[in-house]
């Protein structure tokens, strides 16, 4: 086993880690009505828990209008702090640790999501996209552009939710600068028009994410904190006249912090979807020129080059989604070389127990 092998240890920031596969964020929509995870969720995260391994939540909402999809989880009241501590617990009774990502959906949502309130966003830039509602993929409700003096309560319901993440036992949180939503349309000129403090030039862009980024610092300390980007990505229809420079300037600003990471998703992947079949991952590489703490790279990976982009140095850890929602050993299968089982596309966006908390280890599909 080489030094920066899947499988060798790793300190990402504040967590000691045995192994460098990391469960990718992936919304499943299957929390209970109340927003609260549900016992399938428990049942799921213990399943793809493993000693010394690290677990990226799906996306968690600081507060009922943040939502853009129905059976998305949040962490807005007491009570979801309660329903999360038997997620943390089991994990870290498999040895595992887990990390709680926050997002706000911004403009993709729904007045049906938000008791008949616009969606929010930094500018309005007319889009289209489908969201879920008790009425099922609906198209975006038109959105509004926030008011500057609305911010710092925004900010704030960041940092509650990040406290109450604290107090149901989190490892950590991860800020969602990514994929078109909120934090993210902020730091892209393609959707921030804005020409007051939070807008314009790139410093005043990346204003909002540095100021959340400082949120959760000062809940879990930098060495718990991550943030999850996606440069040149087009989920959300986001877009930026100049994403390297963009994304340059930002990482060096989160250098100033000391994070834990820095989770980049690769262009070559939307959401769910590959655009591009065989194409070289090339996001992470970019930005390790100028972040100077660990990459967590996200997007189309296989177990050869996850091995490959860790040899090359271009990331630190590797995080998978679609492979992991049907193989709950995934960790152990790239370890040994195992067959994986294939994922079940109509079951990533909702459902029941069916194609979630269903895959059988390696081990038990061998006894069956």
């Amino acid at each position: 086993m080489t030094k920066n092998s899947l499988f060798s240890a790793y300190k990402l920031g504040a967590l000691d880690l045995s192994h460098r596969v990391v469960h990718a964020p992936m919304t499943r929509l299957r929390s209970d009505a109340d927003d609260s995870p549900s016992a399938m969720m428990v049942e799921y995260y213990r399943q793809r828990a493993s000693e010394g391994g690290l677990i990226i939540t799906e996306s968690v909402h600081p507060s009922f209008d943040s939502r853009g999809y129905l059976g998305a989880p949040g962490i807005y009241t007491d009570k979801h702090v309660e329903a999360w501590k038997p997620v943390v617990d089991a994990v870290h009774q498999k040895g595992g640790r887990i990390i709680m990502q926050i997002a706000h959906d911004g403009r993709q949502s729904h007045v049906d999501l938000s008791n008949g309130k616009a969606p929010i966003a930094p500018s309005v830039v007319p889009f289209d996209t489908v969201v879920f509602t008790q009425d099922g993929w609906v198209p975006v409700s038109p959105h509004r552009a926030l008011d500057a003096d609305e911010i710092p309560g925004l900010i704030e319901s960041f940092r509650l939710a990040a406290k109450r993440a604290h107090d149901a036992g989190f490892d950590g949180v991860e800020l969602h600068s990514a994929n078109g939503y909120l934090v993210d349309t902020f730091l892209q000129d393609g959707t921030n028009k804005r020409s007051d403090g939070y807008g314009g030039s790139v410093e005043k862009r990346a204003r909002f994410p540095l100021e959340l980024t400082e949120a959760f610092i000062s809940v879990f300390g930098a060495g718990r904190v991550g943030v999850r980007i996606s440069p040149s990505g087009k989920w959300g229809s986001i877009s930026d006249s100049d994403p390297e420079s963009t994304f340059a300037y930002f990482a060096q600003r989160l250098n100033e912090y000391g994070l834990a990471y820095l989770h980049v998703i690769e262009p070559r992947v939307m959401g769910t979807e590959t655009l591009e079949e065989g194409k070289a991952p090339v996001a992470s590489a970019f930005l390790r020129r100028h972040f100077q703490g660990p990459i967590i790279a996200a997007g189309g990976f296989d177990r050869y080059d996850a091995e490959q982009i860790l040899q090359r140095g271009d990331a630190d850890l590797v995080a998978f989604g679609r492979w992991f929602s049907s193989n709950p050993d995934l960790p152990e299968r790239l370890r040994r070389n195992l067959p994986l089982t294939p994922y079940v596309r109509d079951a990533f966006w909702g459902g029941d127990e069916r194609n979630y908390i269903d895959f059988p280890s390696y081990q038990n599909e061998l006894v069956e």
